[in-house]
């Protein structure tokens, strides 16, 4: 399914992921594995920009992944600045996707997760569903208490799992969006943090996903997709 010759339009990739729109259940799983057998983790991007629209989309999407108590202990940094992809160049192991990528998806993860951001978390329930914050006592508690079972490491790794189910669905939205896209774990963490300036802002560079659009000369593209059959990797019990 190449750039030049994919077949469904974006009308269709809406309608798969609106459900008030009719599409059988076949339709909708035909359309998600296409897309999924689609992407690849991308050797070498070209020079086409994504467009700001879409980039918006598939950032707006990634904000709506599932997290733990809905906390989002993580925040989404979107590098389009050339000049600031350069710089962290020499922090990503020589990977030049980094700089050769459209935009630069760094997930960061909260270094500082404390009772703070449950009662953020709170208040924007709050408002978000009109009740009295006198009601979520219990919910509030709940959430403090089980943050406060965590030592600052646990916490650290908690939020960092966060990051990576973020990162599971920032890939799928990129397929669907038809956005070339390549997880990277591979990279100067320090280094990022150093450039991005995350540490002042209690965060730290958990993993990075250039994105754009394939290179016609990326023979990857065209490679058979490797994975574990089904009877090897799935269990039903």
């Amino acid at each position: 399914m190449q750039k030049n010759n994919i077949q469904k339009s974006k009308t269709q990739v809406t309608k798969t992921l609106n459900p008030n729109i009719k599409l059988s259940n076949s339709q909708r799983a035909e359309l998600l594995n296409d897309a999924l057998n689609w992407r690849y983790a991308v050797r070498e991007f070209d020079q086409q920009q994504v467009p700001n629209e879409i980039v918006d989309q598939l950032v707006n999407a990634t904000s709506l992944t599932a997290s733990s108590y809905g906390l989002q202990p993580y925040k989404i940094l979107v590098i389009k600045s050339k000049p600031a992809r350069y710089s962290l160049l020499e922090h990503s192991m020589g990977q030049d996707k980094v700089s050769n990528c459209s935009h630069l998806i760094v997930l960061a993860a909260k270094t500082n997760v404390s009772e703070q951001l449950v009662i953020d978390y709170v208040e924007k329930f709050s408002t978000t569903r009109n009740v009295p914050l006198s009601k979520l006592h219990g919910m509030t508690e709940h959430f403090k208490g089980a943050l406060s079972n965590m030592n600052e490491a646990a916490k650290l790794q908690w939020a960092q799992q966060q990051v990576y189910i973020a990162l599971g669905n920032l890939l799928t939205s990129a397929a669907l969006l038809e956005i070339d896209a390549c997880p990277m774990g591979g990279f100067d963490t320090a280094g990022f943090d150093e450039v991005l300036k995350l540490t002042e802002q209690n965060l730290t560079a958990t993993v990075i996903c250039p994105i754009g659009y394939r290179s016609p000369y990326d023979q990857e593209a065209n490679a058979a997709k490797v994975r574990f059959p089904q009877e090897q990797l799935v269990a039903v019990l």
